[in-house]
This record gives C-alpha cells, sequence and structure tokens, in this order.
C-alpha cells in the first residue's frame, strides 16, 4: 500500500498492549526504512508505560508520538524524559488549553481540524499561535468527506507554511460525495482549483451521509 500510493509517512494507531505497539512499530521501521512512522495510542497508554515505551522507541526516529497518554499534565511529564516529539489532537483542542500546554513544555505539535476548531479562520489563528510559540502543527482526519477534506486543502494547507508535514487524511475511504474526486498522486492531495473550496458538492450524496451519520455515528463505513 505504501509503495502503490506513493506515502512517505505512515501513521500507526496503537492500543493498551504497549509492548506489541512497540513490536509492530520496529517491524515497519525494518520494512520502511526512509518513511516518517508515527504512532497514536488515543491515550490507552499511562503515563509510566508512555514514558517506558517512548525511550524503546527513540532509537526508531519517530516523527512525533500522538497522544500517548491523558491530559496535559501527563504530557508534561513524558515530554520531560522523551526525546521524541509530542502531538495532540485530544488535550489541546480549545484556545483555552493552548496555554496551559505552553507553560507546561506538554507538546511540541498541535493538530489543527477545521471541526474541532470551530472553522477555517479558527484553524488559521492555531497555526498563527503555533508560529509564535515555536510549535509545530498538522492536521488531524476523523473520516470527514470529501468537501471537508477540500476545506482542509484549500482553505488550510495551501496557505500555512507551519504544515510542513504529511497530514493526516482517510479521504480514500469517503471520496463520492464530491462529483469529481480529489486528485491523489505519489502520496500527495492536488489542492482544487476554482472558487470557493474548488469542488462541486453532490447533495443527494450528502444528505445520505449525514442521515446515515445521523442514525449510526461517526463510525461508520
Amino acid at each position: 500500500m505504501v509503495a502503490d500510493g506513493g506515502f512517505s509517512a505512515v501513521k500507526l494507531k496503537g492500543t493498551n498492549d504497549v509492548q506489541g505497539d512497540v513490536a509492530i512499530l520496529r517491524a515497519l521501521r525494518e520494512a520502511l526504512p526512509g518513511a516518517d512512522l508515527r504512532v497514536d495510542p488515543n491515550a490507552a497508554w499511562s503515563v509510566p508505560d508512555s514514558v517506558r515505551a517512548g525511550i524503546a522507541l527513540e532509537e526508531l526516529d519517530l516523527e512525533y508520538l500522538e497522544d500517548p497518554c491523558t491530559g496535559i499534565e501527563g504530557m508534561s511529564q513524558v515530554r520531560a524524559k522523551v526525546r521524541i516529539p509530542l502531538c495532540t489532537n485530544m488535550c489541546v483542542v480549545r484556545f483555552e488549553e493552548f496555554a496551559p500546554a505552553v507553560r507546561l513544555g506538554a507538546v511540541d505539535l498541535v493538530h489543527g481540524d477545521v471541526y474541532k476548531w470551530g472553522g477555517i479562520a479558527a484553524t488559521k489563528a492555531l497555526a498563527a499561535h503555533c508560529e509564535t510559540f515555536g510549535l509545530g502543527m498538522n492536521l488531524h482526519s476523523g473520516g470527514e468527506l470529501g468537501i471537508a477534506t477540500a476545506a482542509h486543502l484549500a482553505g488550510v494547507v495551501a496557505s500555512t507554511p507551519v504544515l510542513s508535514r504529511a497530514i493526516d487524511s482517510m479521504y480514500y475511504l469517503h471520496a463520492d460525495d464530491i462529483v469529481e474526486p480529489l486528485h491523489l498522486e505519489r502520496g500527495r492531495l492536488r489542492v482544487p482549483e476554482g472558487p470557493g473550496l474548488g469542488v462541486t458538492v453532490d447533495e443527494d450524496k450528502l444528505r445520505h451521509y449525514a442521515e446515515l451519520n445521523r442514525c449510526k455515528g461517526d463510525l461508520t463505513g
């Protein structure tokens, strides 16, 4: 999949099996020596396990470790002892949480998201905060549809230099709510051209997915 898609960054979703996750990452590094590796346990690890796993993973040269444990305080304890950069889209999701995270030295990168942060303008404001305080930034992906991916690309990515890493995207799972799918080539999504977000929405399909989401929730396929 990595070779066929031309992807340069690979993220593993972690579990509560910390040692199993470490073993998988070692196997991924062996199989993909040149890839930017990331792992996101979604705060499933304890602080002590995060420290132990983080130290064990330092030799793999991970791009970042995302939300290994719960909360700003826990993240700050891990960051004090682990040399891998820490990223979050769980403990800094509002501007009220930004200053405490900076004061405690809890994170190195913050994930933006046009939904969690309240739109394109708010996500751009987050980028300005990250640049001002010397933090990195990336974009979260939570199974959004094509129109939301277009919002990330046209509204944020194309004009936000602090986004210097490969963004998260699950676009390949939810592509057919727009008339002409976004172009993916060599692991890159092309910024759509044209007015607005640069895409034409299939409103019948959008209503279908909205109803599916209303009935079954966010994790429907």
